[in-house]
């Protein structure tokens, strides 16, 4: 009789086989994590020992790594975050090297959730956990092809505090990510700030075409010609099946730049920062009124090297929504034609993240399946 192998087991054997060229994490714990799968087993509980990945060093203390646990998630380790004195973030250090784009590995993942877009990317956990200040969630998930998620800033706990930096998730689809709202959203909770409506079976009823604003560049941001046309076809295309209706809207936000830095810095009463901020929140909460949703690329440019992205800001279609407060999602929309993944960002009302999840599956059923990163089913080349 053929012995079936865990789920744990196989997301372990992956990390051994892929991680040695990848380098998404950091720390890797084989024994407690098939300790945890069998308990959750005997325990009957409901993730009964689904394998996932946390953000950093600190993630095993996260909100979210403890109500996964509670529910049977077993941790098999902790994944890369950019290394210390640098001043930008979109790229990951792992125990063995700068972390590899699992597409191009002359390229970055992204950052700072680097290692856990890698880690789902190639098979390595279900889901992870990460933490999104300026986009550190959505930028990895669109340059590694994945799902990734920004929930609405205030609704977990979270240690940074300037406000700008909220819980997140990553993972294979939209549907996969599902387990996370579940378990770390489901119930409240004295460290919930909003009653959202779930447990999340069945799905949130919507009701399609859903109305949707898209924009290229929200008013101010210069965007890669073909990062744009990937998203506009992967826009046409809801549109052609009846899962997105345009309307005549346009969003023209003011440039977050200066506002977010200020913030950031510990000047939220910068007059320009309060002056930004109210403008943006004037308009998009005018915009995603009636449960529209703000459709945009996730990043102007392209994965940059291992060097860094030069005077580009990958942030710049990202930091506004951290400003605001809003969920937001990044989606698999294409490839470039140098093989680097573009991701389409979902932005939704204040509080509707479990709609926002809905939508963004909603979403993915209307585009073509996220193909398999060349490094899930071979170890990468070095860079």
């Amino acid at each position: 009789m053929t012995r079936t192998t865990s789920a744990v087991a196989r997301a372990l054997e992956r990390i051994g086989r892929l991680d040695p060229a990848l380098h998404a994490f950091i720390e890797v714990w084989p024994d407690e994590a098939l300790t945890r799968e069998r308990e959750a087993a005997v325990r009957r509980l409901p993730l009964g020992g689904l394998p996932f990945a946390v953000k950093g060093p600190s993630g095993i203390r996260s909100f979210a790594a403890r109500r996964l646990i509670a529910a049977g998630g077993s941790p098999v380790g902790a994944t890369s975050v950019p290394g210390p004195g640098t001043h930008w973030q979109t790229w990951g250090l792992g125990t063995h090297g700068r972390t590899v784009n699992p597409w191009r590995a002359d390229r970055t993942p992204g950052g700072s959730s680097a290692g856990s877009a890698v880690a789902v990317a190639t098979g390595m956990a279900e889901l992870a956990t990460g933490s999104d200040g300026a986009g550190s969630v959505r930028i990895p998930a669109a340059w590694c092809g994945v799902f990734g998620l920004k929930t609405t800033n205030g609704l977990l706990p979270s240690p940074d505090r300037s406000g700008l930096a909220s819980a997140g998730v990553l993972a294979r689809s939209a549907a996969a990510a599902e387990p996370y709202l579940r378990h770390v959203l489901g119930g409240g909770g004295p460290d919930v700030a909003h009653a959202l409506p779930l447990p999340l079976s069945p799905p949130v009823p919507l009701s399609l075409p859903l109305p949707a604003v898209y924009s290229e560049d929200l008013g101010f941001a210069e965007v890669d010609p073909e990062v744009a046309a990937v998203v506009r076809a992967a826009v046409d295309r809801l549109v052609a099946a009846g899962t997105v209706r345009l309307l005549g809207c346009e969003a023209a936000l003011l440039d977050p730049v200066r506002a977010w830095t200020a913030v950031r810095g510990g000047s939220p009463d910068d007059p320009e920062a309060v002056r930004v901020r109210r403008t943006n929140d004037e308009r998009l909460d005018a915009l995603l009124a009636g449960g529209a949703l703000l459709l945009t690329p996730v990043t102007p440019n392209r994965p940059h090297g291992h060097e860094g992205p030069g005077d580009l800001y990958s942030t710049a279609l990202t930091w506004a929504f951290n400003l605001s407060g809003h969920p937001a999602a990044s989606l698999p929309a294409g490839f470039t034609g140098d093989g680097c993944p573009v991701g389409l960002q979902l932005a939704a009302a204040r509080g509707a993240d479990v709609r926002l999840l809905a939508a963004a599956r909603a979403v993915e059923d209307a585009l073509p399946a996220a193909p398999v990163p060349p490094a899930a089913g071979r170890a990468a080349a070095g860079r």
